[in-house]
Order: C-alpha cells, then sequence, then structure tokens
C-alpha cells in the first residue's frame, strides 16, 4: 500500500481542514491529480486540487456553515474553489461525460470514483489520496510513476476525441514528467487524431505550448512532436527552421544560469523573419509584450563578429536591448557547442558573453533636448523641429551620449 500521511504537504492544516468538511457526515473528498502525483514523483507541489461525492451546492453549504469562504469558480461543471487562510483548494464533484466534441464536455455528477478517473487523460494525473494518505489507484498509475511512463487512461483515441489539446497536454507532461520513449500507442493516436488540433482555439494551443516550453529540458518532447508532424501543424514556422538549435540553448541555460525562457527557446526554433513572426504571433494570439519581443528580435541586427564598445552602445540605444539579448544568447548558445577544448570558440564564448553582460546591464540613456527647447529659440512649430532635433540627436548618440544639455544647445544655435 502506498501512502503520503507522513508528508509535510499532506498534514498542512488547511488542506486538513478542507479534507475534514468534505469527508463529514456521509460525504466522502479526496486529494486528486497533481498533488499525488509530484509527491510520488518528489517534485515540489504547487496547488492541491480535491475531488468529492458532495454536489457543489452542498459544498458552498458546508463551508458557510463552517465559516469557510467559497467561490462558485466553475459550479455548472462542479467547481468550487474553497478559501482557507487566503490558501485556494479547487473542489470538483466527480463527473463522467455525457458528450463530448473535441473541445469541451457535458458533464454529469456522479459519486463512482472509478467513472471520475476513467474520464481523466493521463494515468499519471488520475491518482487519489484519501483522508488517511491512502493513494488509490483505479487507472493503473503508480506502475507508470515507478517508470516515468506517460500514458493515457484507457483507450488513446477516445482520450483524444474527447478534447483534442489532450495531445499537447501529452507532450508537455512527457517534457516535465517522462522517461525514455513516448507510449507507442499514444503516438500512433496522436498521430492519426492531429488535425483535430484545428477545432483548437488559438489561445488554447498557444497556452499549451508555452507551459510545454517551459520545462527544463522539452527537447525530447519537441523532437517526437516533430517526428508525428505535430510540431509543424501548430508551427508551421518551424519546418525548414527546426528544433537543431534547441539542445545547444538548453546547454546554455544551465551552464550560464539563465532562467527558463519559453519565447526565447521558440525563437530558436523559427526564423528571425519580422513578417513571418508577426503573422505567427497573431495567429496564436499571443499578448502584445510577447509579439513585441519576437519583433524586437527579428528586427535587431546581427552582431558583427568585431564590434567597438562605443558602436555596441550605439545599436543598443537604436534597436533597444531586448532583441539584441536574444539575439546574443541564441548565438553564445551556438558557439558555446563549439567551443570545447577550441581555443578560438572559447574566446567567441568570452566575447559574446561580455557583450551579453553589457547589454543586460544598459539602461537607455535619454536625449537631453525636446521640442520645447527648439521653440524657446524662437523657431515656430513645424516639421524643421524634428528635423533639427533628430540630427543634434544623432550627433549625441555618434558621441557616446557624453554632450549634456549645455553643449546640445549650443550646436542649436549654430544651426538657427
Amino acid at each position: 500500500m502506498v501512502n503520503v500521511a507522513n508528508e509535510a504537504w499532506f498534514n498542512a492544516p488547511d488542506l486538513k481542514r478542507a479534507m475534514a468538511l468534505l469527508n463529514a457526515d456521509g460525504g466522502e473528498g479526496r486529494i486528486a491529480g497533481g498533488a499525488v502525483r509530484n509527491s510520488l514523483m518528489g517534485i515540489a507541489i504547487a496547488d492541491v486540487d480535491l475531488a468529492t461525492t458532495l454536489k457543489p451546492d452542498e459544498v458552498m453549504a458546508r463551508a458557510k456553515a463552517s465559516g469557510i469562504k467559497a467561490i462558485p469558480t466553475g459550479i455548472d461543471h462542479g467547481t468550487v474553489t474553497l478559501v482557507i487562510d487566503r490558501r485556494p483548494f479547487e473542489v470538483t464533484t466527480l463527473r463522467r461525460d455525457v458528450t463530448t466534441d473535441g473541445r469541451r464536455a457535458e458533464v454529469a455528477f456522479t459519486d463512482d470514483w472509478q467513472e471520475d478517473a476513467s474520464r481523466r487523460d493521463l494515468t499519471i494525473n488520475g491518482l487519489y489520496a484519501d483522508a488517511t494518505g491512502e493513494v488509490i489507484d483505479l487507472v493503473e498509475g503508480l506502475a507508470d510513476i515507478e517508470t516515468r511512463t506517460v500514458r493515457f487512461i484507457g483507450d488513446a483515441e477516445t482520450r483524444i476525441r474527447e478534447d483534442y489539446l489532450r495531445i499537447l497536454r501529452y507532450f508537455r507532461f512527457f517534457a516535465f514528467y517522462g522517461s525514455g520513449r513516448p507510449d507507442a500507442a499514444a503516438l500512433r493516436a496522436m498521430a492519426r487524431e492531429k488535425d483535430g488540433l484545428k477545432q483548437l482555439s488559438a489561445e488554447r494551443v498557444w497556452s499549451e505550448m508555452k507551459k510545454l516550453l517551459s520545462a527544463d529540458d522539452p527537447g525530447r518532447a519537441l523532437l517526437w512532436m516533430r517526428t508525428t508532424g505535430i510540431l509543424t501543424l501548430i508551427l508551421p514556422e518551424t519546418e525548414k527552421w527546426g528544433i537543431d538549435e534547441v539542445p545547444g540553448l538548453i546547454a546554455a541555460e544551465r551552464a550560464f544560469g539563465w532562467r527558463s525562457d519559453p519565447l526565447l527557446r521558440l525563437a530558436a526554433m523559427v526564423p528571425p523573419d519580422v513578417e513571418r513572426l508577426a503573422a505567427m504571433a497573431e495567429r496564436l494570439r499571443m499578448s502584445k509584450q510577447e509579439a513585441a519581443s519576437f519583433a524586437d528580435w527579428a528586427s535587431s541586427p546581427k552582431i558583427p563578429e568585431k564590434i567597438a564598445a562605443t558602436a555596441f552602445r550605439r545599436m543598443l540605444y537604436r534597436s533597444g536591448k531586448g532583441g539584441v539579448i536574444v539575439r546574443l544568447k541564441l548565438q553564445l548558445s551556438i558557439v558555446r557547442a563549439k567551443a570545447e577544448g577550441d581555443t578560438a570558440f572559447m574566446a567567441e564564448v568570452a566575447r559574446l558573453s561580455g557583450l551579453l553582460g553589457e547589454a543586460e546591464a544598459w539602461t537607455k540613456p535619454v536625449f537631453p533636448l525636446s521640442g520645447a527647447d527648439v521653440l524657446a529659440k524662437g523657431m515656430s512649430p513645424g516639421p524643421r523641429v524634428g528635423e533639427l532635433l533628430a540630427k543634434l540627436e544623432e550627433e549625441w548618440v555618434s558621441g557616446d551620449f557624453n554632450d549634456g544639455k549645455r553643449e546640445l544647445l549650443a550646436r542649436l544655435d549654430a544651426l538657427l
């Protein structure tokens, strides 16, 4: 028997209170899914979700009677959020699917734990822990956790057709928890059913891909996504560019202590083409900030093999440091992969690392003059004001930003 009763997370007072609420007076509540999985795999636990035989209105009523805040976050689908000592717990009534269309399901409440477990996606996500800490396995998930096998519950095609997003979820969980080769039945089913991804909203697809790209090492998952044709389907920009640079980028992240950045990893997989990346950002409904990040990178200049410090600062001023940093990191990861034992490449790693440090520390200086300064000289408003400011700013940048307002005003006087 597997039991988590001695784990610190299981004995947290707020969780104990939530479980006591659900297990009183004939009700039953269990910890479901991710918390059980992560605990058994020795991975940190973020959220604890609960499943219960109680109907949502009864959960709400019990919470009110106990002085616990309850939010009907998804009450039509059986989910109530309990907030205990400012910590949220999602509590969902046991369910079975009535109908599915590949995107959403119509559900009915049940008190059958087997029905609830069987409608879930993956065996490692289908485990429960009861009030005593005993782990209850109705889907053969314990064996898969032991071997780090990511496998659909029951028939893979059936699970996928219920919600095609499960294809991307499969690869995400494989990236985070899988070992070795993906389950053969899952691969075959996903390859056959991949066109169903076209039914999904762009927001769901991008959200899932961003999570996948946040894994410590998504490389193997991406490789199998490319092998099955799924990566090309959702990210056609990668078809001719590929994922060959991703392993080097992951190694560079670890070597240099860079934080995992899903946008940087995606940049390693797509061409630096302004128009194509703008179309990609629009298709995936990326945020304005995410779209701007790709635009900055694609439009930033290439880093010359030799560049003076003053010229590099001018580049940062004119292009913005965000895109330059992305370009430097990608270039550095490629060079680093070639550097072992090669003095020339090791010197290039040092050079690029120095430029990266300077770019990250860079604060864009503020041009000291404004249109008001030109108008104060008696000039009338008009295009000439902007032309003079542009000329003076260019001279200021070329002089490595050294001139102050007094010097620039003197130059303005000479131009008038």
